[in-house]
Parts: structure tokens; sequence; C-alpha cells
């Protein structure tokens, strides 16, 4: 195998196939990166056996020639080693050979590395999954649906289930929650299908960790995400990526039981100055039980938000509300499961919903129910 390629286009691939390699795994070759060269161009692959990545770069694009290619054949390459030599190369080609017991030379200008390769023939293939039903949505769109969701899984391992995002497609319809029984953010979003069915229903767990790493890959764009969901993985693809996940075993627990459809009390108020307003009490909060800050209804349409920490201080402040509906309340609940469901809000207003005391309660925008979190209050009163 020889060939020669562009720096910077090496670079991003190996950056993204580095999100796949796990350096402590049981498997060796799994340490490393597989490359891949033909007549169409290079492929890069990395797996740690739940995640799979590959990261394609053709021949040329745009008319501008990205690889030469002198000879195919595969290698795999301690991704360790691989990903730091390629970064710190000097000029902007880099030409790879393979010569005998795979021994790998990797030059650029002046600078000539020697690696010791791997059998390309022991790494493991990509899962082989049969596309029946393709669905495609926006790049932007699936970043934003990670991000308003993916902070709200478990990170406990005591329930397995819940340390994923539970993906549900029903009438071209895609919602994804989360929940670590405490909290649950929800998005639905509609996305559109090729070869599938009016009936076709799905119902998968994706790895909470999984969904982190695709979205620090793609890049922000209109262009679609075509999603293709097995039984046991799922794929992502885009013009130059393949990213598949194994999905989680078991039933995810049925949480539209959790969600109240009728509230006691309604509070619109600017999204912005009530963050900072948590975000305030919860310095005196950090400490010992779970940062708790207080919230109460006062008159004037104005609530009161409160923390006290016997051995640190306490903290009162007030912040106007657009409008307040319903009943007067006092409730209390975790500043930091406030400010991340404000956070996933994409809006300048907010409407929050409580059904009483010790109910959990729904924060969303205003006027779109497309977007709803969920936070569990907790008993100090």
């Amino acid at each position: 195998m020889r060939f020669s390629i562009q720096k910077d286009y090496l670079v991003k691939s190996v950056q993204e196939v580095m999100k796949a390699v796990s350096l402590r795994t049981t498997i060796p070759i799994l340490t490393g990166i597989k490359i891949s060269v033909n007549e169409e161009g290079v492929s890069l692959t990395g797996s740690d056996s739940d995640i799979s990545i590959e990261s394609f770069i053709p021949i040329e694009e745009n008319g501008k020639e990205i690889v030469e290619v002198h000879q195919a054949g595969s290698i795999v390459l301690q991704a360790k080693y691989f990903s730091e030599i390629v970064k710190k190369l000097p000029r902007e080609t880099v030409e790879i050979e393979v010569e005998s017991h795979f021994m790998t030379k990797i030059k650029s200008g002046k600078s000539e590395f020697n690696l010791n390769g791997l059998d390309p023939e022991e790494y493991p293939l990509l899962p082989q999954i049969e596309e029946h039903h393709v669905f495609q949505i926006p790049t932007d769109l699936l970043k934003h649906m990670i991000r308003q969701t993916v902070f709200a899984v478990s990170t406990s391992e005591t329930r397995p289930i819940l340390t994923g995002v539970n993906w549900k497609v029903y009438n071209s319809e895609l919602v994804c929650i989360a929940t670590d029984s405490h909290r649950l953010a929800l998005r639905k979003a509609k996305v559109s299908g090729r070869n599938v069915p009016e009936e076709f229903k799905a119902n998968v767990v994706i790895p909470g960790k999984s969904l982190n790493e695709l979205s620090k890959i793609l890049d922000e764009s209109e262009e679609a995400v075509d999603i293709v969901i097995t039984d046991y993985q799922v794929l992502f693809r885009t013009k130059h990526l393949l990213f598949f996940s194994r999905l989680l075993e078991g039933s995810y627990p049925d949480t539209s039981r959790l969600i109240p459809t009728e509230s006691k009390t309604d509070i619109f108020v600017n999204t912005k100055e009530f963050l900072q307003a948590i975000d305030r009490a919860s310095l005196l909060a950090r400490d010992g039980r779970n940062n708790v800050v207080r919230f109460s209804t006062l008159e004037q349409r104005m609530i009161e938000i409160s923390s006290n920490s016997p051995e640190i201080g306490k903290v009162v402040e007030e912040v106007q509300c657009e409008q307040i509906e319903g009943e007067d309340l006092k409730i209390s609940f975790s500043a930091k499961y406030m400010m991340d469901a404000l956070k996933a809000l994409d809006s300048s207003e907010i409407k929050i919903s409580f059904t009483g005391a010790m109910r959990p309660f729904l924060i969303r925008t205003a006027n779109d129910d497309s977007i709803i979190q969920l936070i569990l209050p907790v008993r100090t009163y």
C-alpha cells in the first residue's frame, strides 16, 4: 500500500475516528486505526465494539485532488501514536507506505516516521446493516435534539437502560426521551423517510455516550443525515461518514405517565433573568444536599428564589415575571437540574407549569410543545 494525501484532510478524518477508539480495550487490535486505500479514496476506521466510525476521504472533491493512490491496500496503525504524528507533520502533503511485516513509513517534508503496523485482516468488520427503511433529518436539527436531551441520561450503571436516550419513530415523527428518574428531557421533530411504510414503528435506546460523540463529529449544516435503525444497531450516515452504535438491550420505562396534563400554577418568565438568579442562588447551595434552591410566588407577579446553607449563609432574590396564573406555591428543586433544563431551551421566555409542591413540574417554551423539560422537586419544607 502506498499513497499520498493532503494533511488537513487526514488530520480531520483521524480526529473523527479517534472518537471511537478506546485505548483501554481488552482487544488489542481495537487500539489501532484501520486505513484502507482503493481507487476511490482512503477510508479510516476506529471502533471500541460499542461505537464504530468510518471516515472516507475521496480522491478529489470540487475539482481539487486530495489523494494520490500508488498502490491499494490496508494497514492498522496504533491510534495513540498515529494521531499525534499526523497532527505534527511539517508539510501539507503526507506520504504513507506499507513495507514488509506491516512496517509503515510516514513521510512529510524532511520528516520520516517508521511505525509498526498490525495485520488488517484481524480488524473486525463493520456491522452489516440491511437498509430497508432510511430516515433523514437535517444535521443541525439532529445536533439540537441530542443537545436538548442527552444531558438528562443517568450516569449510574445501576439501571443501564437509563444511560441511553429512548428514540421512538412513529408516523414520521421522532421523539427523543432521556431521564435519570429525577428529571426528564423530551424533544420531538418530524423526519422524512425513504421506503418507510405508514405503519412503521421503531422504539430503541441509544447510549448517551454514542450520541455525545456523534454530536461532536457532525458539522453544523443543513445537509441531511441518513438514519438506519435495526434491532441491535443504529447507523448515522453523512456524505463521508458512517457512525455505527450498538443499542442498549431492555425496554425503556413508559415515561408518558410522568408528564402531567394539567397544572395548578403557571409562571411565564424571562429565561436569562431566571437562569442568572438560579445561578446566583446556587452559589451558596453547592455543598451538601444536592444544591437545593427554594422558589415561592409573591404578590405583583414576583417570585422569590432563595438558598440557605447554615454554615455558609443565605441568599434571597426576587425576580419579576411576565405573568403568574393560578395558586400560590412554595417548592424546592435542584439548581443544577433547573439550569441544565433552561440551557436546553432555546427561547427568551419560558413557561413553568406546577401541579403542587411535591409533584413533577414542566418547563417549556411559551408556545412550543416540541420540547419539554420535567424536574422532580426536593422535599425540604
